[in-house]
């Protein structure tokens, strides 16, 4: 009996296989490296075969960002289960699984910086974050503070990030955009809405730079004499 040969089945294509493609792209040549063309010689397909699941090249880079977020919420969700016993071994524990996916992802941070938007992955993992916060009862203008503080560390890199509004191609807000964004951030807009409220001077405008400067450089200062004085 003659067997014939069967070709082997190949997978087809989709939005996340793209994306895990670009992924796997700017991991091992950076950021420039992932092209439109590129992806798809790496995906065997043609460049226009992509269109039909990503909207170009920027598209293809905020959905490669909002993956590794959700990498990101998924190995803290398994590093922070059983939940820690206190709310600063919880956001440490976050704070270092983020790392530990981001230490494979060296261009996240020159991406993010880039397009100064949120992900809804991205949007999520800030927002739990100050509610870890919210949960040991700090008040929402030392979270404020905190989150200045903490910096970028907070998203598991050492580069510091401004937090933006969802803009669109043309630069403007998208009001659609910013009201999704808006829905998984509550805690953030909790806070936002007691910062502003309590702001009598103005310093908002976004933030004072040196007032959280010498908020963080005290909060160093306090935190070495501390362990100074534990030291003996």
């Amino acid at each position: 009996m003659t067997t014939l040969a069967t070709t082997p089945r190949r997978e087809p294509l989709s939005r996340e296989r793209v994306l895990r493609e670009a992924i796997a792209i700017a991991d091992e040549g950076g950021i420039d490296a992932l092209t439109m063309r590129r992806l798809a010689q790496q995906l065997g397909v043609e460049p226009m075969s992509i269109y039909y699941h990503v909207r170009g090249k920027d598209a293809v880079i905020t959905g490669a960002l909002d993956l590794v977020f959700e990498d990101v919420g998924e190995r803290a969700a398994r590093a922070t289960t059983p939940p820690p016993l206190s709310w600063q071994d919880h956001l440490r524990t976050r704070i270092l699984a983020a790392r530990e996916v981001l230490l494979g992802h060296p261009w996240v941070p020159r991406a993010l910086e880039a397009r100064g938007t949120m992900t809804p992955a991205f949007a999520t993992w800030v927002d739990t974050n100050v509610a870890v916060m919210r949960s040991g009862g700090l008040s929402w203008d030392l979270i404020h503070h905190a989150m200045h503080t903490l910096g970028s560390r907070q998203f598991g890199f050492s580069q510091e990030l401004i937090l933006d509004d969802p803009q669109g191609a043309d630069g403007d807000v998208d009001p659609g955009q910013a009201a999704a964004l808006g829905a998984l951030m509550p805690n953030v807009q909790a806070m936002l809405a007691d910062v502003v409220h309590e702001d009598e001077v103005g310093t908002l405008g976004w933030c004072d730079d040196r007032v959280e400067f010498e908020f963080a450089l005290d909060i160093l200062l306090e935190g070495l004499e501390r362990r100074a004085r534990a030291a003996g």
